[in-house]
């Protein structure tokens, strides 16, 4: 591994956020490459999460745009300041302004609301970290707008002209895959996948995610989510689950698992009832004492 690899790895994890080799490595190709770097795998995977990290690495600004169906470019880029312009118009008028000279001055920069995509292109202090997340959640027709975007790095507004990036921002796209992304958008990004992390490397997370919670307690943890992923569940928990539930269980004072709190706490890690039926005294117990014995081994 490279000593600048390394040190990303490094870096992650000291502002607790457990990496492994390739996601270092994907860090440090985008960071080097100038190339947005999109993030698929399950929810609660750590991918919103990696862009905030990468944040505080860099010691910048995380801009964040969350998308969803109906996402426009007007909420995503810009807006004028509709309210202060017409304010500012009937001054002039009183002022006895000509209409083109008021034209001009209410369309300048001081009456644009910068949106999620033009702060982080206009910033000055240096380059933001862009998280667009859960792009599949956007119509097509926004993603067919982000690839001038993430091409160029500029946009184009009517009145002012093209404003280009004074510094390129660090760009991370994040989706569930609840709707296939298209080909033209993977190109100009890196891709990595994350997967849900090991079992060494989840009782990591937990441990420094959550201080107060032991080795065996976060072992323990570690192993009944590691099982019970492979079940067939509707919805699947991530590491997210894992820490809420260690930081649940350290408010009800215990340090290890038993089926009785297992049995009442698993709203932290099941999201569905069809999943919470499914899972019934027996299989808790069972997964419990599984948890354990290989604890105890």
């Amino acid at each position: 591994m490279s000593p600048e690899i390394q040190a990303i790895l490094d870096g992650l994890e000291r502002l607790g956020y457990i990496a492994d080799a390739p996601i270092a490595t994907a860090v440090f190709l985008a960071r080097e490459m100038r190339k947005p770097l999109l993030l698929e795998g399950d929810a609660g995977g750590g991918k919103t999460e990696l862009a905030k990290a990468l944040a505080a690495l860099f010691d910048t600004e995380l801009v964040r745009l969350q998308c969803y169906e109906g996402l426009d470019v007007s909420t995503a880029l810009y807006e004028w300041n509709y309210p202060r312009q017409m304010l500012r118009a009937r001054l002039a008028e009183d002022e006895g302004r000509p209409a083109a000279e008021i034209e001009e001055l209410i369309f300048g920069r001081s009456y644009l609301l910068e949106r999620p995509l033009l702060r982080a292109i206009t910033r000055r202090e240096g380059p933001a970290v862009l998280l667009i997340d859960e792009v599949d959640r956007a119509d097509e027709g926004f993603e067919a707008f982000l690839l001038e975007v993430l091409s160029d790095f500029q946009v184009t507004i009517p009145e002012l002209g093209t404003i280009r990036a004074e510094h390129v921002p660090y760009v991370v796209l994040t989706s569930n895959q609840s709707r296939e992304i298209g080909d033209a958008l993977r190109r100009r990004c890196l891709y990595l996948y994350l997967e849900h992390p090991t079992l060494e490397r989840e009782v990591r997370i937990i441990r420094s995610r959550v201080p107060g919670a032991g080795e065996r307690l976060a072992g323990e943890i570690g192993r009944f989510m590691q099982a019970l992923r492979g079940r067939r569940l509707s919805k699947t928990p991530g590491v997210a689950e894992s820490i809420d539930w260690a930081q649940a269980l350290l408010r009800l004072h215990r340090d290890h698992l038993d089926a009785e709190t297992v049995a009442q706490t698993l709203g932290c890690i099941l999201k569905d009832r069809h999943d919470l039926a499914e899972l019934d005294a027996e299989e808790v117990g069972a997964l419990v004492a599984a948890a354990q014995g290989a604890e105890a081994a």
